[in-house]
Parts: structure tokens; sequence; C-alpha cells
């Protein structure tokens, strides 16, 4: 993780998830490897590692820049502008499915 400051955490906001997985996978009745949540408007997207990367998809289509784990046990943060992980000190939203 880094000491490096994200610069859009004012842009967090108390999200509802989306979806309870990717929400474009479920769609079109694939797999995903790994769920991350757009901490700006709730999109559920899978990871890069994931064939689709619809998390890194639904960044560039909408600018939203920070993503939280949707994974239970993982309490990380990132910033597709500033490419920051970040261990929150304040979680909006934490899966415990």
């Amino acid at each position: 993780m880094s000491d490096v400051p994200c610069t859009h955490l004012d842009q967090i906001q108390e999200v509802t998830p989306s979806a309870q997985g990717c929400e474009e996978c479920l769609k079109m009745g694939d797999s995903w490897l790994h769920l991350r949540i757009c901490l700006i408007c709730g999109h559920v997207g899978c990871c890069d590692n994931s064939k689709n990367k619809h998390a890194t998809k639904h960044f560039h289509a909408t600018q939203h820049p920070i993503i939280q784990s949707f994974e239970p046990g993982e309490d990380w943060i990132w910033c597709y502008v500033d490419e920051v992980a970040m261990d929150p000190k304040r979680i909006l939203y934490r899966p415990d499915r």
C-alpha cells in the first residue's frame, strides 16, 4: 500500500452494490475471478484478472476513479487516476456475504 495520498477521496459516496456479482458477466452468463465495487456509484464489476475486466471498463466509460475490493476479507481501495492502493481508514461498504 502506498503512502501517496489519493486526490479523489472527496468523490467517494455511500453506495449500494448494483449486483452481488459482476453486473455485466451476470447479464452475459459469464464468469469472473474477483469483484470490485465502484465507490462513486456502486457498480460491481470483475477484476483485471478476469477475462472481461468490467471494473476497469466501467472506469474508462464513466471516469469514476475509486474502487474497493468486493471480496470478503479484503480491505483495500484503488484509485485508477492516481494509481495508488490504500488501506482505508473508513470503509463505506464492507462485503459481509
